[in-house]
Formats: structure tokens, C-alpha cells, sequence
């Protein structure tokens, strides 16, 4: 079987791919420093541990696996830090790809997936986004993917290496079969968040302002479902095996949700009521974030059958009531 190595494969999302990439009759190694994935969700091939910055466990890795293809979750991904610890973010997210590409191409893996992100666009308020639309990210989180993206480009253009990029906004959802799914300490998600607050492990969801310009003065964001996000992922690694090159791709249902939307889908699919406050306007927070999916749906074939509220919360609900990691 074809070896992929997947970075933060214990992780919400690469836990999910590896499972995806099994089932697709892939070996999945997941290297990860277990900085905020757990060992628990490694469950669908081998398990290596190791940090990004450290080159040589890398070269290790490569030569162990010789695997054919990379497919790259790890990042630090919280917005609110990467605006006060710029440092870390670019240290960890950038350093650590570029030691991650380096190590392939010396392998001779020239196939990369990569999980960037729709912060890379920055603040386009109600715009629906595509792969043309400008990037200026506005923190060093998306700066961070924008520049591993620049860095793929360049590889791409010196050695070869073939770089499929995905852009997205929120993932939620889990595995329905509760195999894996989301945990995270501590957690910042507004789904989990939610079902926390209906499960009583904490008093109230709150709810940051209530006066922004959609029909329900809440904001819009744009979600998708982890399983549909990692079905792209694998149709970017047979698109990459059948020698298309490289191309971005952006995944979203084009619409979104508004965070009131959530807690009505909440209430229809759990049953229970959701408590919340409404509070203040968080600064920086846009009216209406979504991205379009046109070209994966035109050349990928991929459409995001379970990103609708419904089935998320439904998933997520069932991997909540009982799904947990223990360090």
C-alpha cells in the first residue's frame, strides 16, 4: 500500500484524512509533536512523533516511509495568539513547512497537499471568495499559510514539487461513526462550544454582538464538514497522481450561517436548548465571511454533501456525547 505522510494526523482534520486515506486504500503515517493532537485519534496507520523545526526526525521519517506524497496539516491556527505571539506563529508554521518541503524534495516526494486556509484573503466582508480574489491577510496566522504557499510555489518552480492548496474557513462536524472527532483543550470553536453549554460543562454560549447587518444581526460564517474537507484533500492526491500539476482550490458552500442559525439547527437536532448571552462585538470580527467552491466542484468532481448545518451538528452531537482524549 502507498505510504502518505500526514502532518498533525492526530490533530481534528488529519485524523479525519487519515481514516478518509485508509479507507481510500492508503497507508497514513501521521508525524505530529502532540502539541495539541492526541495520540488516541491515531488509529488508521503508523504513528511517528516529531516536531516540524527538527529536520533530521524528519529525514528519518522520509526514509522510513518513502512516502509518495505529502499531505500537510500541522499549523498553530488561533487567530487571537498569532496577533500577540507573531513570533511563534511564524517559527512554528513557517520554519517548520519549510524543513517539511525541504526534507521531501531531498526524498524525492514531489507530491504535496496543502491545508492552507481562507485567512490568507484577509478581510473581504461580504464577498464571496475565490482562488482569484486578492490575498492580504491581516495577522500572522494567515501571513503564515500565505507564505508556505509562496514557498511551495518555489519548490515548485526549482525542484518539481507539484503543490495542490486548499483554502477554507470553519470545519465542523465528525467522523459519524464517532471513530474520531473534535477535542479541543482549551476549546474556541462556536459547535463545541455550543454543545458544551447544552451538556452543562459550561453556563452559557455567548454571543458576540447582535447588531450586525444580516437578517438575524448575527455574523455569517462559512462552514464545512471535516469529512467533506478531507474527501478534497484525497481527490487533490489523485489529481496530483494523475499529473495535473499544481493548483489552489477553495472549498465553501457560498452562503454560510449565522451564529443564530447554529443555535436553531442546535435546538432541532439535539432537542434541548442552547443557553447563551449575547455580548459585545469582538473587535475585528466582519459581518460576512464565506468562500465559493466552484472550481473543486468543476475539476475536482468534490461537492459538500454533508456541509449543511443539520448533518454537522448531528455528527458533531454524536461524537460529543461520548468521544473524548486522554493525554
Amino acid at each position: 500500500m502507498t505510504n502518505i505522510l500526514v502532518t498533525g494526523g492526530a490533530g481534528y482534520i488529519g485524523s479525519h484524512a487519515c481514516k478518509a486515506l485508509k479507507a481510500a486504500g492508503y497507508t497514513p503515517v501521521t508525524f505530529d509533536n502532540l502539541e495539541t493532537g492526541w495520540a488516541d485519534a491515531v488509529k488508521f496507520g503508523p504513528f511517528e512523533q516529531g516536531d516540524l523545526l527538527d529536520r533530521a526526525r524528519l529525514d528519518e521519517v522520509f526514509a522510513k516511509y518513502a512516502p509518495a506524497a505529502v499531505m500537510h496539516f500541522a499549523a498553530l491556527s488561533q487567530v487571537g495568539e498569532a496577533m500577540k505571539q507573531p513570533g511563534k506563529y511564524w517559527r512554528n508554521n513557517v520554519a517548520g513547512s519549510l524543513n517539511l518541503i525541504e526534507a521531501a524534495v531531498a526524498s524525492g516526494c514531489l507530491d504535496f497537499v496543502f491545508s492552507s486556509t481562507c485567512a490568507t484573503y484577509g478581510d473581504h466582508d461580504n464577498v464571496v471568495l475565490d482562488e482569484n480574489t486578492e490575498q492580504l491577510p491581516l495577522n500572522a496566522y494567515g501571513a503564515s499559510k500565505r507564505a508556505i504557499e509562496d514557498v511551495l510555489r518555489d519548490f515548485g518552480a526549482s525542484d518539481g514539487l507539484n503543490a495542490v492548496i486548499f483554502r477554507y474557513f470553519n470545519v465542523a462536524g465528525a467522523d459519524p461513526e464517532a471513530e474520531v472527532g473534535e477535542f479541543h483543550q482549551p476549546e474556541t470553536h462556536l459547535i463545541p462550544l455550543m454543545l458544551d453549554a447544552i451538556d452543562g460543562k459550561r453556563d452559557a454560549l455567548t454571543v458576540h454582538g447582535k447588531d450586525y447587518d444580516t437578517p438575524d444581526g448575527t455574523c455569517i460564517r462559512d462552514y464545512v464538514h471535516v469529512c467533506d474537507l478531507v474527501d478534497a484533500h484525497i481527490l487533490g492526491l489523485k489529481w496530483l497522481e494523475d499529473g495535473k500539476g499544481a493548483r489552489a482550490f477553495n472549498l465553501g458552500t457560498g452562503t454560510g450561517f449565522s451564529v443564530m442559525e447554529v443555535i436553531e439547527q442546535s435546538r432541532a437536532v439535539t432537542n434541548r436548548a442552547v443557553p447563551y448571552d449575547i455580548g459585545p462585538r469582538r473587535a475585528g470580527d466582519a459581518t460576512k465571511l464565506v468562500s465559493g467552491s466552484t472550481r473543486a466542484e468543476a475539476e475536482l468532481g468534490w461537492t459538500p454533501h454533508r456541509s449543511t448545518m443539520n448533518q454537522m451538528i448531528a455528527d458533531a452531537w454524536k461524537w460529543h456525547q461520548s468521544g473524548h482524549y486522554e493525554k
